[in-house]
């Protein structure tokens, strides 16, 4: 895959699928497409997170170090979000987020989604409800994972 964009876009994947092709093209003016090269941090556990990652090409490994160990906690790839939490409660990151491959990441802060909600209620409730819907998604395996560890 190219290290450059070539023509950046939003796809209609994920969080996104709702949106019209206009409502995407208006909404990547308010965010930053950006190349990440493998074994880059997109995002590094314990910094400042202040934004949403959305994943247009590649693949990344979210890792955590728990007892001195990386942990892998997941993959995510085209069509999939991280930092949606820090989007919408601003905080140190929770894990480290790295490009396994090329990948090309489009980037939205909290005050340039707010300034989206604004000016377009309309398609940024259906990002919102696809944010919600991740988290929750998430949330779940977690508690899968937890009730497992259990022996439930």
């Amino acid at each position: 895959m190219s290290a450059d964009f070539s023509t950046p876009q939003l796809p209609p994947l994920g969080i996104l699928e709702p949106l019209g092709d206009e409502d995407r093209d208006i909404l990547s003016g308010y965010g930053e497409f950006r190349p990440v090269q493998p074994g880059q941090h997109l995002i590094e556990e314990g910094m400042a997170q202040t934004g949403l990652f959305y994943i247009i090409s590649g693949k990344l490994h979210a890792t955590a170090m728990r007892g001195g160990h990386k942990v892998l906690l997941g993959s995510v790839q085209s069509g999939e979000t991280v930092g949606e939490i820090n989007l919408l409660d601003p905080s140190a990151a929770s894990a480290s987020v790295t490009a396994v491959d090329f990948s090309q990441v489009w980037f939205i802060d909290s005050k340039s989604l707010e300034a989206y909600i604004n000016e377009y209620p309309r398609p940024a409730a259906w990002l919102l409800i696809g944010v919600g819907k991740t988290i929750a998604r998430r949330l779940r395996s977690v508690n899968e994972k937890i009730a497992s560890f259990y022996g439930g």
